[in-house]
């Protein structure tokens, strides 16, 4: 059984809760990947809850630069395309990265 993890339980509370509309769509889902529940587009992840409680989300390099977040980094790389959004950075600008990262994703997604 896993261990009780209240950061990422109160991001992936979070992630359900500015994610609602997203997953209102047909072609969206909640899937499990990475060790936690993370939304996907017709089967692509584009975003995710991670275990220190912050909302990680696929977008472009550009536009990761842009918005001035950090990589995701694993094991000691960071990921170019995947961006970590802080959870103190607010459910609001989480709503809007969210809703960016779907049109990211969902772009490059065959139907």
């Amino acid at each position: 059984m896993a261990k009780p993890n209240p950061e990422r339980d109160r991001a992936l509370e979070r992630l359900a809760d500015v994610g609602s509309d997203l997953l209102a769509r047909p072609d969206v889902a909640m899937t499990r990947m990475f060790g936690s529940e993370s939304l996907s587009v017709r089967g692509r992840m584009f975003a995710f809850a991670s275990n220190a409680g912050d909302l990680v989300v696929k977008l472009s390099e550009q536009r990761v630069d842009e918005l001035g977040l950090d990589n995701m980094v694993m094991r000691g790389r960071p990921m170019r395309e995947w961006a970590v959004v802080p959870y103190d950075a607010g459910p609001e600008r989480w709503r809007v990265i969210l809703g960016e990262a779907h049109g990211f994703v969902d772009e490059t997604t065959p139907t």
